[in-house]
């Protein structure tokens, strides 16, 4: 089994295509994570640098702006994942969407609607659409997942974890079982650290983290270890250390876009030596 990174887009977006590709190709990332209507860009012109530089490509999405009602929220979302799904069509387009929708005050039949709105899109376009797990989302927090999930057992996960620890304030030990049943449905990773007061902590190599960052491979070893029992060939984590307001400076002589760029291969390159250069008997 081989794991491929992906390098995020989000907070590179003030860095040319043309230089950043070749950094992530330098750095040995596979390919790129990437919101498309999140910065001002020639889509095509992306698309066309990607297949130059031999890279893949997943999206993230979620709906801008406010919608007059629910109906109108929908009508939204689908109209989004239709066009996100033809991106790069002919390279094969995306490998998944991450999508994260909802609201965490959303009904259930609210949440009904929509995972079964993104399965559709899924069936008819071919691209799988996995939904993110997010603060602010329905899926914002890991005691609400069970249920869901029981409902919609097609429906799959990009897993972050990083945001449980934070809205539970606690590393989760008490709700093994519920997290049991979102590793099973996970089909994508991002790669963060959270902690049980933010999303990101300031830098995972710090020594104060260190019981935090082994709560989260704990899960990511879990989540690795029963894809390949399951005979999956490859698998895809985006290290996904964010920009401010998620970053906290730690660094005096490092720019903020550096301190993320380091934050995000000290990640890669760790689960690179755990899952694909140190290979568990």
């Amino acid at each position: 089994m081989i794991v491929d990174f992906f390098c995020p887009r989000w907070g590179s977006e003030h860095i040319p295509w043309d230089t950043f590709l070749p950094m992530v190709v330098q750095a040995g990332y596979r390919g790129i994570e990437w919101f498309p209507y999140g910065e001002e860009c020639n889509i095509d012109e992306v698309t066309a640098l990607l297949q130059k530089h031999g890279l893949q490509f997943t999206i993230v999405m979620t709906v801008l702006g406010e919608q007059a009602d629910f109906a109108g929220y929908l009508q939204e979302l689908k109209l989004r994942l239709v066009d996100l799904s033809q991106i790069g069509k002919n390279l094969g387009g995306p490998l998944c969407i991450s999508a994260q929708t909802g609201r965490e005050y959303f009904s259930p039949d609210q949440i009904d609607a929509i995972l079964t709105c993104c399965l559709g899109v899924s069936r008819d376009t071919g691209i799988p659409i996995y939904q993110e797990t997010h603060r602010n989302k329905w899926s914002y927090a890991l005691h609400v997942m069970p249920e869901v999930l029981k409902r919609h057992p097609e429906t799959m996960l990009t897993l972050d974890i990083s945001h449980w620890f934070c809205v539970s304030e606690s590393l989760l030990e008490d709700q093994q079982e519920a997290m049991k049943v979102a590793i099973g449905r996970a089909r994508h990773l991002h790669a963060r650290i959270g902690h049980t007061q933010g999303s990101q902590v300031a830098d995972p190599s710090l020594p104060q983290y260190t019981d935090t960052v082994n709560a989260h491979l704990r899960v990511w070893d879990q989540w690795t270890a029963e894809r390949k029992l399951a005979g999956i060939e490859r698998l895809t984590i985006t290290p996904e250390f964010g920009p401010t307001p998620y970053l906290v400076p730690t660094h005096t002589t490092k720019t903020a876009w550096e301190q993320q760029w380091d934050l995000n291969l000290w990640m890669k390159d760790l689960l690179n030596r755990r899952y694909n250069l140190f290979k568990h008997s």
